[in-house]
Parts: C-alpha cells; sequence; structure tokens
C-alpha cells in the first residue's frame, strides 16, 4: 500500500462544518487519518464494478428469500415480514443508500464482499465531505478521488418521486411532498449524519425537518407527524432489527402505516434482508464460488474463518478462528442472542506498520464513493480511524 502524508484539518473547522465526532471518546485519538491512500484509476474502476454486481445479486437474492419464505434463516422478527414484503412489492418504497464492506482490492488483492450495510450505513459524512475536504485544505486535485456520494444522494431522493433512473421530472412531478429525518436523541455522529442527509434532500428540492426519534408521533391511520405536522416520507437512522426487538408495538404499526399507504420509510424494511449477515450464506448457495463472495455457512468452516452474528455491528461479538482452529482474534459485544454466521476468513489490506484497511463503497442508484477503515486489529471496532484516498497513475 502506498500513503500519502497530509495536514490534517483542524478540529474548530469540523465542528464548523458539523462534524462533531472527531475525537475517539475511547482513547482521546483523531478519527480521521492524516494520511491518504493511493489508488489506482483502475482500482476505482473494480470497486465500482464490484458494488455494481454486488447490488444486482442482492435484489436476485431478495427475490428467492421472498418466494421462499426463508426469512427464519436470516434471524428476521417474525413482526417485520409483511413490512418487508409489503416494502419489497411495491416500488415506491425506494433504497436510498447502502455500503458495501471489502477485503482487497489493493495491490492485486481480489476484492471480496464483507458484508453489506444496507439499512443504517454510517461513514457518510466523512466519505462525502471530510475526505474530499482534505484534499481542497492541501492543495490538492478535489477531483482526484471515487466520490460523489454527495450528488447520488442528491439525485436518488429526486428518485422517490419520479421512480426512474431519469430524474428530470422532479420538478413536474414533486407536489409538496415532505421528508422528516430522525435519530436517537444523545449521539452526535448519528444526528450530524442524519441532519447532512436532511440538507442534500432539502438541496434536491424537498420539504425537510428533522426531529429525534422520540419526538415522531405514529399513527396506522393518520401516517406520521410531528408538530403537527404530518410527513410523505420518514428517515431514520435506526435499525430495523432495534425497531421490531425493542418496540414491537411501533414495527407493528410502521406496518399497518405502510400498507395504509399513509408513509413511504426510509430505508424501506426489506433493506433488513440485506443488513443480515446470513445474507451471504443465501447468496453463497445461489452463486457458489463467485469470485466476489467468501464462503459462508451456519456451521463453522474448515479452515481460517470468522464468525459473525446476523445482526452484530461495529466489529462487536466477532472471532476470528485461524487454520488450526485457534482464536486469533475476538472481541465481545451485546450481540449474543443473535444467531452466529461464520464466513471464509480473507485478509484485509495492510501498510507497511501493519495496520489493517477496509474498503467500504457506497451504492446510491450505483456505486458512487469510496473511503476506507483503518485499525490496528484484524477486527475493525467502533474507534477504527476512517482513512480517505486519492486517485493516482
Amino acid at each position: 500500500m502506498k500513503l500519502q502524508s497530509v495536514k490534517p484539518l483542524t478540529n474548530e473547522f469540523l465542528e464548523e462544518i458539523g462534524f462533531l465526532w472527531h475525537t475517539d471518546e475511547g482513547t482521546n485519538n483523531p478519527y480521521l487519518s492524516d494520511k491518504l491512500i493511493e489508488v489506482s484509476e483502475q482500482e476505482a474502476e473494480m470497486y465500482y464494478e464490484a458494488a455494481n454486481e454486488l447490488y444486482d445479486m442482492f435484489a436476485e437474492a431478495g427475490e428467492y428469500v421472498i418466494e421462499n419464505d426463508l426469512f427464519h434463516e436470516l434471524g428476521i422478527p417474525f413482526n417485520l415480514v409483511d413490512a418487508i414484503k409489503e416494502s419489497w412489492e411495491n416500488d415506491v418504497h425506494w433504497h436510498l443508500l447502502g455500503r458495501f464492506d471489502f477485503a482487497g482490492g489493493l495491490d492485486g488483492e481480489p476484492i471480496k464482499l464483507i458484508e453489506f450495510n444496507a439499512d443504517t450505513p454510517t461513514s457518510i459524512f466523512e466519505t462525502a465531505i471530510t475526505q474530499w475536504a482534505l484534499l481542497k485544505a492541501n492543495n490538492l486535485d478535489e477531483e482526484s478521488q471515487f466520490n460523489s456520494l454527495y450528488e447520488a444522494l442528491g439525485e436518488n431522493f429526486k428518485r422517490l418521486i419520479t421512480l426512474d433512473e431519469s430524474v428530470e421530472e422532479f420538478d413536474e412531478l414533486y407536489d409538496g411532498w415532505k421528508i422528516l429525518f430522525s435519530s436517537i436523541r444523545g449521539s452526535s455522529e448519528d444526528e450530524g449524519t442524519t441532519k447532512l442527509l436532511e440538507r442534500i434532500a432539502n438541496e434536491a428540492g424537498f420539504e425537510t425537518n428533522f426531529c429525534f426519534v422520540d419526538e415522531v408521533e405514529f399513527n396506522d391511520q393518520e401516517g406520521i407527524s410531528y408538530d403537527g405536522v404530518n410527513y410523505e416520507f420518514w428517515f431514520k437512522l435506526v435499525p430495523w432489527e432495534d425497531i421490531a426487538i425493542e418496540e414491537g408495538e411501533l414495527a407493528n404499526i410502521l406496518t399497518d402505516i405502510m400498507i395504509n399507504r399513509k408513509a413511504i420509510i426510509l430505508n424501506p424494511a426489506y433493506t433488513l434482508m440485506f443488513q443480515s449477515k446470513a445474507f451471504m450464506k443465501i447468496l453463497w448457495d445461489l452463486y457458489p464460488e463467485h469470485p466476489l463472495l467468501l464462503e459462508t455457512s451456519f456451521e463453522p468452516l474448515e479452515g481460517a474463518y470468522v464468525e459473525k452474528k446476523v445482526f452484530g455491528r461495529e466489529g462487536a461479538n466477532v472471532t476470528i478462528v485461524d487454520e488450526d482452529g485457534k482464536i486469533f482474534d475476538q472481541q465481545d459485544g451485546p450481540y449474543d442472542n443473535y444467531n452466529s454466521i461464520y464466513q471464509e476468513f480473507t485478509p484485509l489490506n495492510r501498510d507497511s506498520e501493519g495496520n489493517f484497511y477496509q474498503a467500504g463503497v457506497f451504492y446510491s442508484y450505483e456505486a458512487c464513493a469510496l473511503g476506507f477503515r483503518k485499525s490496528a486489529r484484524a477486527i475493525l471496532e467502533d474507534n477504527a480511524q476512517f482513512a480517505g484516498h486519492i486517485i493516482k497513475n
């Protein structure tokens, strides 16, 4: 790997643009790396093509799951099955964005899918804004990135209305529909990320507002409202599985709201299928030995493998087992109540200091941006750094 050192953005600047989570609370270390990863045009193109091909495969596999009623295999809570079916069958439930996490892709290493963060992807702000600002602040070519996430999101918000590749008819079709954006109270990262999405939607032409989830009013007959105003769309930076398990009554109300066509929820309920790590088992069954996939099973594999929980997050409850059956690395967490999947181990790219790098490619109608997470451990936790990139040939 080739890295390029740059002058970091100041905390004052980051706070001015709304990026408040610039320092890790646990270690007091900067969250943003001061080194850019050098990526070739060919490598960037391969990341782009991989994400596009995989999304088509996810769509095919999603149809297979629904036709064969495989929700239990994915660990889907029963009280969201109807919501998933309803959102899948009606095109108005548009997938706004997701993020593919990849191993490899640099220095000739093959790209391998680790998972798809299809429901509540993070790193939106740092991918769309801060890594671009890092180029600008260091007098580097601002166009030398695979990064059109901000623009792609604006276009995809318009597709909520046009439901088509073209968004030229948005102004003609738009009839004052409003989007309410919500995050959990107390998380500056979630709030900042959600407000960035609100700003993009507003710039795209929507009437928008923000409130915390506990301030939203839900009614299966009236829809979704805040401060006396009804909203046709609701974006929630809250995992669907958390709603199902922790707020079962709300899951039922949201299902009725969708069925009664009182509001559209972003991301759609069907993204929970894609979010489940057990979906990689479905993909492997349908596309065995596909070069972008890793063998995945509900039972431990021969050789080195990674055990994950189907709805685990941020590296929690992950165990890496080496070829001798010994634990290489392990991270505890709060997701023990979920079933495990076992995925073939594949190495991440590493720099000369031994740090591990995982690529994240955002998908918003098509693949549109690249960023990296950097960690001294093979298991990337929530304190892993974000590393930007620069395209060089």
